[in-house]
């Protein structure tokens, strides 16, 4: 019987692969297909574009409204200035949080909590009032 020093044992999930690999990179994907969800490789491939995909549209969605919204609320110029600062503002302040705890918990649990977190004040959009409410609203979305 062989034996195996502690430490260097390798362990894999999948003893084979429905992508090409390279076992001298821990396994990573050596092609891409783009039709296949098959894992670990494909799944993970589609649910990051998907993911980054929505982080985007959350960020982005007020911007394109932004001169309907300025002017159903009668916001000034300097208003919607500041809802765009506090929208980088909220972006910047989670980079600071996010940090330690992609590190803590790691990047795929944070970013499915993140986009279902974002999403409440994406969806509230409708409901602002005031150039107050839109600052906070652009904050927490950011």
């Amino acid at each position: 019987m062989s034996s195996v020093p502690a430490g260097n044992a390798e362990v894999k999930k999948y003893s084979t692969y429905y992508v090409n690999v390279d076992p001298n990179q821990d396994d990573k994907a050596t092609e891409i297909k783009l039709l296949s969800f098959k894992r670990p490789h494909m799944r993970a491939f589609h649910c990051s574009w998907m993911g980054f995909f929505t982080a985007f549209f959350i960020w982005f969605a007020i911007a394109p409204l932004l001169p309907e919204i300025k002017t159903t609320l009668g916001l000034t110029k300097k208003q919607v200035w500041t809802s765009n600062i506090c929208s980088v503002a909220g972006t910047i302040f989670m980079r600071f949080i996010n940090g330690p705890m992609c590190d803590k918990y790691g990047a795929r649990i944070l970013m499915g909590v993140l986009l279902m977190a974002a999403s409440i004040p994406c969806a509230l959009t409708g409901l602002v009032t005031n150039a107050a409410t839109l600052s906070i609203l652009r904050f927490f979305i950011g």
